[in-house]
């Protein structure tokens, strides 16, 4: 038995002693091989170190990138240390190889039991393991640092291309120039494989959807696209003209809905056909996320396609022209009829181009050649459409036909839209494709909201006129179970129409501010109005350009907002209540004066200033008010206080400091007076508060005409009452009640003064009606023979050296 175990320890020693001098050669301070056959040697663990480092450095370079410029070095740095990784995994796999083939002569570590190794093979194998492990850790670090290079320039490519959205005074070169076409012509090796990978994808999953298993239910979906898609607005269409001259009241609100009807009936015929289309391949079990994403993708840009299409048969109105919602003629409307459906062909095709590149991460060449055909083909579309109007609107009136009156509102559209179309063609010329994406979509979300507004905003006050008319059976309804007149329903329908068009020009702003074509739902919309009615956005006190814009947009649309409630409230709704004049003007003024302050304060919140930095322009105000402007605050918290106590009002006649006249209007500082010769006196408010004040038509009060008059002694009062009594009864603007009087004033040397009293309606009749009764009066007077007093008089003659006096 010994003898037998004798051999494997002498071949075991032999072998060790075969090792050795090769294990000799290794590098003590990495515990790498070293062979005649490894050309270069790297000490990789100092090189792995600096890859990763590199990596580091250019991730975080990468997130502060702003310009083109910067992310194309980024990217050329990301791909050269891709490359010096891969050398290094390229050095290290040799390395690992050689350790392997020793590690493979020396075999395994014999079980347990069976032979008894030497401790120099035991050292030995233990550090060609630690070197393998060693070697196989670097080199999976190395590969995966290799990865992260790799996955950081596709990171770039995307954010490059997302920054040519913003980097609109980037100059890309023109659409004239070969560099433009290039990715037609002669397409990017890596663009094209990149589409290749995503059509075969396409591919594998049109196969698995119309295998045995999923083929009926693949065949019904696609059935049912092509039927809803091709044929649902028409098949919507007949019902709807059946019901709409039955079931709804004559009246606009037929031509608002029907528009309502159209727009949205395209819109989801369209979009639900697409969307299932894109169900026949999200519901299979094993569609790549590529296919699902442009599946999702592709749904939200028919619904948007959609709306565009629908917007502009539905404003048009060719199939309906008598209910046509704008007031555009017939030859106009149909010469119109195709711009829409091409329009939102364009935005289609090449939104889903744009939606490809970025998905499999096109090149930035294909990007700007998709966004710059799209540019075009959008310019040139809202270029030929109004000359096409022009020229039919000559020969219209070449023919002697009627054309629609132009409003200057209309006017201005066309305009824009002209030259909006011209500042695309010309960023395109010169090679701003950027700017030209950028105006393109600005144009197409504005017009999008602005038709939709327009189209609401049509449909909510028809709606309103037609739930509350009188004539209607919901009016009826109202009237009788509410047990309203005519003028509250006329007053309810007008408010809640300016309820619904301020929610839908709210709504707008939103829109118009924070919205982007592509990207925004209502349901995003609603929830960005939430938030700015929950103070969000008064965050920073930032200035930048984008929010002076939306400062300016916000305190235009504020002012018309306002201008347009206060002309609503001072014309259409106040009136309509049992409120006096007065009360009526103050309450537009006070409503003017809050709207004012609510206009700077989102104005500023607009430009992203936080309330909290203000304190010193507060304390600089308070320096200022007790100073400079007291005044100023003491007169326009004193018109707080006449608007709201109202000891005077708009029309009441009042007497101040010697100024006697109607008011005609409360401002902020001051109170307009104006006097009977129609000229204005400008009083301060605070005069109003702190001095004595007459006011003669405040509680609703009554004139008072008296007239005094001396008669001789020689009368008879009684008579001379009566007459007197006689005449106040008789003129129409003296009360009945209290009754006229005549109260004995004086009896004197001079005669008997008599003052007879009347009461009249306001005292803005009391002159006259003083004047009517001094006539009628005298007129009595002689008929009955009943003179004045006369004045006595005395008149000194001298005769005889003496003065003697003498009456007459």
């Amino acid at each position: 038995m010994q003898k037998m175990l004798r051999v494997p320890l002498l071949l075991a020693l032999l072998s060790c002693l075969l090792i050795t001098p090769v294990l000799s050669q290794a590098d003590e301070s990495t515990g790498q091989p070293a062979t005649a056959e490894q050309p270069v040697k790297v000490n990789a663990t100092i090189a792995l170190p600096a890859l990763q480092k590199r990596l580091d450095q250019l991730k975080q370079q990468v997130s502060s990138a702003k310009t083109d410029k910067k992310f194309t070095g980024l990217t050329d740095a990301a791909q050269k240390l891709a490359e010096d990784a891969d050398k290094l995994t390229a050095a290290l796999t040799p390395e690992l190889a050689q350790v392997q083939a020793q590690l493979d002569v020396l075999g395994p570590a014999p079980a347990p039991g069976t032979i008894t190794e030497t401790p120099q093979v035991i050292s030995q194998r233990n550090k060609l393991n630690n070197s393998k492990t060693l070697l196989t850790t670097q080199i999976e670090q190395t590969k995966a640092i290799s990865v992260g290079a790799q996955n950081l320039s596709s990171q770039i490519a995307g954010l490059r291309r997302d920054a040519l959205k913003t980097q609109i005074a980037l100059n890309t070169g023109s659409i004239l120039g070969g560099n433009f076409w290039t990715p037609l012509i002669t397409p990017n090796a890596d663009d094209a494989a990149r589409f290749d990978d995503f059509g075969s994808q396409v591919k594998d999953a049109w196969a698995q959807a119309w295998s045995d298993d999923w083929r009926i239910g693949t065949a019904i979906y696609l059935l049912l696209a092509l039927a809803i898609g091709l044929a649902g607005r028409r098949v919507l269409d007949r019902p709807i003209n059946w019901i709409l001259p039955r079931w709804l009241p004559q009246g606009r609100f037929r031509r608002s809905f029907l528009a309502c009807f159209t727009t949205l009936s395209t819109t989801l015929t369209l979009g639900i056909s697409v969307q299932l289309l894109g169900y026949i391949f999200t519901r299979l079990p094993d569609t790549s996320p590529w296919v699902t994403e442009f599946a999702e993708q592709l749904v939200e840009l028919t619904y948007f396609s959609a709306v565009i299409a629908g917007l502009g048969i539905a404003l048009l109105s060719n199939n309906h022209p008598s209910w046509r919602l704008p007031g555009i003629a017939d030859p106009l409307a149909k010469t119109l009829a195709s711009f829409p459906i091409l329009l939102a062909t364009f935005i289609f095709l090449f939104g889903i181009i744009e939606q490809l590149n970025n998905l499999v991460g096109a090149s930035v060449s294909a990007t700007l050649f998709g966004n710059g055909l799209a540019a075009l083909l959008v310019a040139l579309n809202c270029l030929i459409a109004p000359v096409r109007i022009n020229r039919m609107r000559r020969k219209m009136k070449a023919e002697g036909e009627q054309t629609e009156a132009r409003s200057t509102l209309a006017g201005l559209i066309h305009l824009v839209i002209s030259l909006t179309a011209f500042v695309i063609l010309m960023a395109l010329l010169i090679g701003y494709i950027p700017l030209a994406r950028f105006v393109t979509f600005e144009l197409l979300w504005i017009g999008l909201v602005v038709s939709c507004l327009y189209l609401l905003i049509h449909f909510v006050v028809d709606l309103c006129e037609s739930l509350f008319s009188p004539t209607t059976h919901s009016g009826k309804i109202l009237k009788g179970t509410l047990s309203v007149n005519d003028r509250h329903l006329s007053l309810a329908a007008t408010l809640f129409s300016a309820i619904g068009k301020t929610a839908l020009l709210l709504m707008a702003a939103v829109a118009l501010l924070n919205g982007t074509f592509g990207t925004t739902t209502p349901l995003e919309l609603l929830a960005k109005i939430v938030d700015i009615w929950g103070g969000k956005g008064l965050e920073s006190m930032n200035i930048i350009p984008a929010h002076a814009v939306n400062a300016v947009l916000c305190l235009v649309i504020g002012w018309y907002i306002l201008r347009s409630a206060r002309r609503w409230l001072d014309n259409d709704f106040l009136p309509k209540t049992m409120m006096d004049r007065g009360m009526r003007a103050s309450l537009v003024t006070l409503f003017t004066n809050v709207g004012y302050v609510l206009i700077i304060l989102l104005t500023l919140s607009s430009l992203g200033i936080e309330w909290n930095k203000l304190a010193w322009i507060v304390s600089a105000l308070s320096v200022g008010i007790g100073f400079g402007l007291q005044e100023i605050v003491k007169n326009f918290i004193s018109g707080l206080i006449l608007l709201t106590e109202r000891p005077v009002k708009v029309g009441d006649l009042i007497s101040i400091s010697g100024v006697e006249g109607d008011i005609r209007r409360i401002n902020v500082r001051a109170t307009e007076i104006q006097l009977g010769d129609k000229s204005t006196v400008i009083v301060p408010n605070s005069q109003l508060i702190s001095q004595n004040v007459r006011n003669a038509t405040m509680g609703n009060a009554q004139g008072v005409a008296t007239i005094t008059l001396t008669f001789p002694l020689d009368i008879d009062p009684e008579q001379v009452r009566t007459l007197l009594l006689e005449a106040y009864n008789l003129h129409e603007s003296i009360l009945e009640a209290p009754a006229p009087s005549v109260s004995f004033k004086e009896l004197g040397p001079t005669g008997i003064v008599l003052s007879v009293t009347g009461y009249v309606n306001s005292p803005r009749m009391v002159s006259a009606t003083r004047s009517d009764l001094l006539y009628e009066i005298l007129k009595m007077l002689r008929a009955a023979g009943i003179s004045l007093s006369q004045t006595q008089t005395m008149i000194l003659e001298k005769t005889n050296d003496r003065v003697v006096p003498a009456e007459e």
